[in-house]
Protein backbone atom coordinates (compact mmCIF):
# COMPACT_ATOMS: atom_id res chain seq x y z
CA UNK A 1 0.00 0.00 0.00
CA UNK A 2 2.83 2.21 0.85
CA UNK A 3 4.66 1.59 -2.58
CA UNK A 4 1.43 2.80 -4.49
CA UNK A 5 1.38 5.79 -3.03
CA UNK A 6 4.46 6.23 -3.37
CA UNK A 7 4.45 5.74 -7.21
CA UNK A 8 1.37 7.87 -7.96
CA UNK A 9 2.30 11.25 -9.85
CA UNK A 10 1.84 14.78 -8.24
CA UNK A 11 -0.98 16.25 -9.18
CA UNK A 12 -0.37 18.92 -12.30
CA UNK A 13 -3.28 21.09 -13.75
CA UNK A 14 -4.40 20.75 -16.52
CA UNK A 15 -3.68 23.99 -18.57
CA UNK A 16 -1.07 26.77 -17.46
CA UNK A 17 -2.60 29.55 -17.25
CA UNK A 18 -1.38 32.85 -15.82
CA UNK A 19 -0.06 31.80 -13.28
CA UNK A 20 2.96 29.95 -15.55
CA UNK A 21 2.69 32.20 -18.41
CA UNK A 22 3.88 35.99 -18.37
CA UNK A 23 1.58 38.55 -20.28
CA UNK A 24 3.57 38.94 -23.83
CA UNK A 25 2.36 41.79 -25.93
CA UNK A 26 1.05 39.26 -28.87
CA UNK A 27 -1.19 37.93 -25.71
CA UNK A 28 -2.64 41.17 -24.83
CA UNK A 29 -3.32 41.62 -28.79
CA UNK A 30 -4.91 38.86 -28.86
CA UNK A 31 -7.53 39.75 -25.93
CA UNK A 32 -7.77 43.27 -27.05
CA UNK A 33 -8.84 41.78 -30.36
CA UNK A 34 -11.67 39.43 -29.13
CA UNK A 35 -13.29 42.33 -26.39
CA UNK A 36 -12.70 45.09 -29.62
CA UNK A 37 -14.37 42.61 -31.39
CA UNK A 38 -17.12 42.17 -28.90
CA UNK A 39 -17.33 46.02 -28.36
CA UNK A 40 -18.30 46.68 -32.01
CA UNK A 41 -21.56 44.22 -31.98
CA UNK A 42 -22.38 47.00 -29.18
CA UNK A 43 -21.25 50.31 -30.82
CA UNK A 44 -23.01 49.13 -34.30
CA UNK A 45 -26.32 48.59 -32.13
CA UNK A 46 -25.58 52.53 -31.30
CA UNK A 47 -25.02 53.32 -35.06
CA UNK A 48 -28.53 51.04 -36.24
CA UNK A 49 -29.89 53.45 -33.36
CA UNK A 50 -28.41 57.01 -34.98
CA UNK A 51 -29.71 55.76 -38.37
CA UNK A 52 -33.48 55.11 -36.93
CA UNK A 53 -33.55 58.21 -35.39
CA UNK A 54 -32.49 59.76 -38.96
CA UNK A 55 -35.65 58.03 -40.47
CA UNK A 56 -37.77 58.55 -37.34
CA UNK A 57 -37.89 62.48 -38.20
CA UNK A 58 -36.07 65.84 -37.21
CA UNK A 59 -37.72 65.36 -33.04
CA UNK A 60 -36.22 62.16 -32.18
CA UNK A 61 -33.24 62.51 -34.13
CA UNK A 62 -32.17 65.91 -32.57
CA UNK A 63 -33.09 63.35 -28.93
CA UNK A 64 -30.57 60.69 -30.03
CA UNK A 65 -27.73 63.50 -31.34
CA UNK A 66 -28.57 65.29 -28.15
CA UNK A 67 -27.28 61.28 -26.38
CA UNK A 68 -24.96 60.75 -28.59
CA UNK A 69 -22.79 64.67 -28.50
CA UNK A 70 -23.31 64.71 -24.19
CA UNK A 71 -20.39 64.23 -22.71
CA UNK A 72 -20.88 60.61 -22.26
CA UNK A 73 -21.40 60.23 -25.88
CA UNK A 74 -18.81 61.47 -27.09
CA UNK A 75 -16.70 59.08 -24.45
CA UNK A 76 -18.89 55.95 -26.03
CA UNK A 77 -18.30 57.22 -29.73
CA UNK A 78 -14.32 57.50 -29.40
CA UNK A 79 -14.34 54.56 -27.57
CA UNK A 80 -16.33 52.75 -30.67
CA UNK A 81 -14.08 54.92 -33.27
CA UNK A 82 -10.75 53.39 -31.47
CA UNK A 83 -11.88 49.75 -31.33
CA UNK A 84 -13.31 49.74 -34.93
CA UNK A 85 -9.71 51.01 -36.33
CA UNK A 86 -7.74 48.42 -33.65
CA UNK A 87 -10.06 45.42 -34.77
CA UNK A 88 -9.00 46.31 -37.81
CA UNK A 89 -5.55 47.01 -38.20
CA UNK A 90 -5.71 43.69 -35.92
CA UNK A 91 -7.41 42.05 -38.56
CA UNK A 92 -4.95 43.34 -41.21
CA UNK A 93 -2.00 42.09 -38.85
CA UNK A 94 -3.69 38.36 -39.21
CA UNK A 95 -3.83 38.68 -42.46
CA UNK A 96 -0.34 39.29 -43.22
CA UNK A 97 0.36 36.13 -40.75
CA UNK A 98 -2.38 34.34 -43.32
CA UNK A 99 0.57 34.58 -45.73
CA UNK A 100 2.81 32.83 -43.97
CA UNK A 101 5.12 36.19 -42.72
CA UNK A 102 5.78 37.63 -39.62
CA UNK A 103 6.06 34.93 -37.27
CA UNK A 104 9.54 35.67 -36.22
CA UNK A 105 9.51 37.22 -32.54
CA UNK A 106 10.80 40.31 -33.87
CA UNK A 107 8.12 40.70 -36.38
CA UNK A 108 5.42 39.40 -33.98
CA UNK A 109 5.89 42.20 -31.20
CA UNK A 110 6.83 45.09 -33.89
CA UNK A 111 3.31 44.18 -35.78
CA UNK A 112 1.45 44.02 -32.07
CA UNK A 113 2.83 47.49 -31.18
CA UNK A 114 2.58 49.06 -34.42
CA UNK A 115 -1.13 47.91 -33.83
CA UNK A 116 -1.28 49.80 -30.39
CA UNK A 117 0.34 52.96 -31.86
CA UNK A 118 -1.58 53.02 -35.51
CA UNK A 119 -4.55 52.59 -33.60
CA UNK A 120 -4.19 55.23 -31.25
CA UNK A 121 -2.52 57.89 -33.82
CA UNK A 122 -5.74 56.70 -36.55
CA UNK A 123 -8.03 57.45 -33.90
CA UNK A 124 -6.57 60.79 -32.56
CA UNK A 125 -6.28 61.83 -36.21
CA UNK A 126 -9.96 61.29 -36.73
CA UNK A 127 -11.23 62.84 -34.09
CA UNK A 128 -9.26 65.75 -34.36
CA UNK A 129 -10.76 65.95 -38.20
CA UNK A 130 -14.18 64.93 -37.38
CA UNK A 131 -14.47 67.99 -34.57
CA UNK A 132 -12.20 70.44 -37.29
CA UNK A 133 -15.37 69.49 -39.56
CA UNK A 134 -18.03 70.23 -36.48
CA UNK A 135 -16.29 73.33 -36.01
CA UNK A 136 -15.12 72.27 -32.40
CA UNK A 137 -11.67 73.08 -32.95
Amino acid sequence: MANADMQRPKARPLSPHLQIYSPLINMVMSIVHRITGAALYVGTLLLAWWLVAIASGPDYFAYVNGIMGSPLGLIVLLGYSWALLHHMIGGIRHLIWDTGRGFDLASVDRLSWGTIILSLALTVMLWIWGLSMRGGI
